[in-house]
């Protein structure tokens, strides 16, 4: 029982993490059409994922014998800076600009573009003799080219969404228009920082293997990047504000879930499996997400692409 406990924990903890970022993205969806300011959120998510990590970062590692280094301060640095300032950042912005199902097209290419990252910096070795390796090109093929069937064929209609359903998106005005074209580039900025981010975990846990801590320290320094860069876009004190609605609860739920809770399992699966393993992962929230697009905030399912298609007027 250990021993199954012990093989399928990576397994079992990237299907929780998918679930977690599924419900993150549709929450951030969401508030993102209110208006919410982008690098506001990032700041207190990450400071409150860098307060919920830190008991069991002193408790567990204490005294592991771990020195925080220069060069372990680098690691963390482009750590927080590719994975969260700029890879987050770019991901909700091409968010607000188009819609969550789109957004999550992209995530798809997540696996293919870490695995040749992965091999270029070798942090991981393609043998083309053995079953593994073989699988791993085929598995990343398979991501590309359902990323582009996904992404650039338009198809019929499957299930007509319910565009009178009164979602919260329905009910707030949406600020942001849609920019189609300036999302798309956001979401592919998004993708290339996040695929580096897997890299430099990897770089990071071999120079400092204290998971909780790396973590905990990764939150901090993404908080105070993104509190140097976010009145640079925004000084408005109200921007910064936080009140007692739907904005609190998703600052609540990505810091405590999506990054505490999330960062942890990915960097203890990196450290297991490489980075690629996570990565592949990725595509089981397009699943999700779409589903819950479709029956709860009224969208199409189309074959193919259904994130080019206009939203009903109730929710422009």
């Amino acid at each position: 029982m250990k021993k199954w406990v012990k093989s399928s924990g990576p397994l079992v903890g990237m299907i929780m993490v998918q679930l977690v970022g599924t419900g993150l993205h549709i929450l951030t969806r969401i508030i993102l059409t209110q208006g919410t300011f982008i690098f506001a959120l990032i700041v207190y998510r990450h400071l409150l994922a860098a307060l919920c990590i830190a008991p069991f970062a002193f408790y567990f590692e204490k005294g592991n014998g771990t020195k925080l280094t220069a060069t372990v301060g680098i690691w963390i640095f482009l750590s927080s800076l590719s994975g969260i300032s700029m890879g987050m950042s770019f991901l909700y912005y091409g968010l607000r600009d188009t819609s969550a199902t789109y957004a999550a097209n992209f995530l798809t290419l997540l696996p293919i573009l870490t695995f040749i990252f992965s091999i270029i910096t070798r942090t991981e070795k393609l043998n083309w003799k053995s079953m593994k390796g073989k699988v791993k090109v085929a598995g990343s093929i398979l991501c590309l080219a359902g990323a582009l069937i996904i992404s650039l064929y338009k198809g019929a209609s499957l299930i007509t969404g319910n565009h009178h359903f009164h979602s919260p998106v329905c009910m707030t005005r949406k600020i942001i228009k849609y920019n189609w074209t300036r999302g798309t580039l956001l979401l592919v900025a998004s993708i290339l920082s996040s695929s580096t981010w897997y890299i430099f975990q990897v770089k990071l846990l071999k120079a400092f293997p204290s998971k909780y801590k790396a973590t905990m320290l990764s939150c901090l320094s993404a908080s105070v990047q993104a509190a140097i860069i976010g009145p640079c876009l925004d000084a408005n004190k109200t921007s910064w504000m936080l009140g007692w609605n739907l904005q609190l609860i998703t600052i609540i739920y990505s810091g405590v879930l999506a990054s505490g809770l999330s960062f942890c399992i990915i960097s203890y699966v990196i450290s297991c499996k490489g980075p690629t393993y996570p990565a592949i992962f990725t595509p089981l929230s397009l699943t999700f997400i779409t589903a819950i697009e479709v029956f709860f905030l009224g969208e199409d399912l189309r074959i193919g692409s259904g994130g080019l298609v206009p939203l009903p007027m109730e929710l422009q």
